[in-house]
């Protein structure tokens, strides 16, 4: 599975489906669910109050260099991230982590 299995190209950006596994021993992005088709991320916050998706944002702030935001799935495992830049530099970056 690649990253463009689990993203789109918007306007202004990238979007991708990620599923996240709050309260978990470790941060960070840990590979595909094929079955899903969304990109697996860790996060060690629980899921109250909006930690888990303040932390979801920065991971993916840090894996690819530019400003993210969770634009959908904000009360759920699944949600979709957006990546604001270009998508192909976004791309890169991710596909090193």
């Amino acid at each position: 599975m690649e990253l463009s299995d689990v993203s789109r190209r918007v306007r202004g950006g990238i979007e991708i489906d990620l599923l996240v596994s709050p309260r978990s021993s470790r941060t960070g992005i840990e590979g595909f669910d094929e079955w899903r088709r969304r990109l697996i991320v860790r996060v060690r916050a629980p899921p109250l109050d909006g930690r888990a998706n303040e932390e979801v944002a920065e991971v993916m702030s840090e894996a690819s260099g530019h400003k993210a935001s969770i634009s959908a799935g904000h009360t759920s495992r699944q949600k979709t991230v957006f990546i604001e830049g270009d998508a192909d530099e976004i791309c890169a970056r991710l596909m090193k982590t």
